[in-house]
């Protein structure tokens, strides 16, 4: 087992979490379980782990609190899993930095998948020096290590924010639809996949979340019935 690859299982029904186990295992993960929020927050803090599955409803902190905390310790991926998927919760789940958001019962096919997306979109270790940043209005993103810079600050984004920013910036001055950007961020090949109101919703929450953490909000510019674009600005690579 590749000792790399490790996962946090959070989910307070042993079921599900035997049954998240073993579908992380299959993917070739070494897994952590634990079954309340905190016993979650402090795995992550001591195995920094690629992947985090995450319950909504558990006893003590619920999901979104403890999902809130686990991003202050990482920018790993971090996939919520819910009997609650009112478009209220994914979108609050989406807000504090959830990469997915998964609805209970789940088919263990399905969870796979979206697990694999996830990891498409994580960056594979390399010893290799980034080729060159690009640029847009004093901000900085290097699409090998994967780091942003705002005004020499460096500002942490979750895979899917990242995935999006990047996209945004190649090229930077055109209009990028909403159905190429979903399907940047579900790291989907095919332009042809269908592409549904729930995905239009998720993507303008990330929208939404990146703009506060680049801001000023207008820096992403909203083309009516199109998609989004960065607003003019200096542009190019170092």
């Amino acid at each position: 087992m590749n000792s790399d690859r490790i996962a946090v299982v959070i989910e307070d029904d042993a079921d599900v979490r035997e049954l998240i186990e073993t579908i992380l295992i299959e993917a070739g993960f070494e897994v952590k379980l634990a079954g309340t929020g905190a016993e979650g927050i402090e795995l992550v803090r001591i195995h920094t782990p690629t992947l985090t599955t995450l319950d909504v409803n558990m006893p003590g902190m619920d999901g979104f609190e403890t999902l809130k905390r686990i991003r202050l310790l990482t920018a790993s991926s971090i996939i919520m899993i819910s009997a609650r998927f009112d478009e209220i919760d994914v979108v609050q789940g989406l807000s504090a930095g959830a990469d997915d958001f998964v609805a209970k019962p789940f088919r263990t096919g399905e969870l796979r998948a979206r697990i694999e997306a996830v990891l498409r979109r994580a960056p594979a270790t390399s010893a290799l020096e980034s080729s060159g940043w690009l640029h847009h209005d004093g901000l900085r993103l290097d699409p090998t290590r994967r780091v942003v810079e705002m005004a020499g600050v460096a500002v942490l984004l979750t895979r899917s924010e990242f995935d999006l920013l990047a996209r945004l910036l190649q090229p930077v001055d055109r209009v990028h639809s909403k159905a190429e950007l979903i399907l940047e961020v579900r790291s989907d090949r095919y332009a042809s996949a269908l592409v549904t109101k729930a995905d239009e919703r998720s993507l303008e929450v990330h929208v939404a979340n990146l703009r506060k953490k680049i801001g000023p909000a207008d820096r992403i510019e909203t083309v009516r019935g199109v998609g989004y674009r960065l607003a003019a600005g200096g542009t190019g690579q170092f």
